[in-house]
């Protein structure tokens, strides 16, 4: 557990719309610390478990041997009061600039949607269509994103949440570390939603089936990661779920949630059935599927 109250400031701001951040150093590199948001879903919150959601999203990342931005978790005091925050290393060292998919996106020029769309086959069209980096190696990373926030519950993974680091010194892109993952494994559940969830298997199944959907949309409506990933419709997303779910073991999801500082009882339990119920009921479930799929096919 470490406090950050006393690292040096730098002037360095942070857009975004949760909660306060403030750019700090850290072990000789530059940190963005994230301070926990309002839980404007659940008024019976003093603020919203986004710093903790950040951590465990961006680890369960990194066991998928997805390239994240790395997080730690710590405290600092405001006003004589200690929150818990969680400090994110900026990547955008050496000159890089980052750059969002909203902002690829709009250089698409012949696309009749804007940059902010989240449309399914607008996202891949213009992944298809921009010249930045290779459309197959950018699909494999935007599939391979999508099947672990399904993992996870992501809800928030617009397109100005993920993207790329440009280098104006040498005109090149590579896609970024994956940022942002606070809206994951549901920041506004206080301890009696966990307990509910907990003691309750149809509140379960609730939020492995129906909670929450994906940011991604298709024909309008919000993609359901269950529905979508077990339908086998999608052939990229098929070759990332058998890419993905097998990288990501039971028991390094459980050690992970041990492993973090600051949870009560109930929001380890909480945590630890979530991913692993998630990881059982949509992944595994759904490759085992394709998997038959692909032998009945043979």
């Amino acid at each position: 557990m470490m406090d950050f109250t006393s690292l040096p400031r730098r002037n360095k701001s942070y857009a975004g719309a949760n909660g306060s951040k403030i750019a700090v150093v850290y072990n000789d590199e530059l940190y963005m610390l994230k301070f926990p948001g309002a839980a404007r879903l659940n008024q019976e919150m003093s603020y919203a478990n986004g710093c903790i959601s950040e951590y465990l999203g961006s680890h369960v990342f990194a066991l998928a041997g997805i390239a994240v931005q790395d997080t730690l978790l710590g405290t600092y005091r405001v006003k004589g009061k200690e929150k818990i925050v969680v400090a994110c290393r900026d990547f955008t060292g050496n000159g890089l600039v980052l750059q969002d998919f909203t902002s690829m996106k709009n250089t698409v020029l012949d696309s009749d949607s804007n940059g902010t769309g989240t449309e399914l086959e607008d996202i891949l069209e213009a992944i298809e269509q921009q010249h930045m980096l290779d459309p197959a190696v950018l699909t494999r990373h935007f599939w391979d994103m999508f099947i672990v926030d399904a993992l996870i519950g992501n809800w928030d993974r617009h397109n100005g949440n993920w993207g790329f680091l440009y280098d104006p010194d040498t005109d090149k892109v590579q896609i970024a570390p994956v940022f942002d993952c606070g809206s994951c494994l549901f920041p506004q559940a206080d301890e009696m939603i966990m307990r509910a969830v907990l003691e309750d298997p149809a509140e379960r199944e609730l939020r492995i089936f129906e909670r929450p959907q994906s940011a991604i949309r298709q024909n309008g409506q919000k993609l359901n990661y269950f529905d979508f990933i077990s339908s086998l419709k999608q052939p990229d997303c098929n070759a990332a779920l058998k890419r993905i779910a097998p990288r990501i073991q039971t028991q390094d999801l459980c050690a992970l949630v041990e492993g973090t500082p600051f949870l009560t009882k109930v929001q380890r339990d909480f945590y630890t059935t979530m991913l692993t119920e998630r990881k059982e009921r949509i992944l595994d479930f759904s490759l085992q599927k394709l998997i038959k799929r692909e032998r009945r096919s043979k």
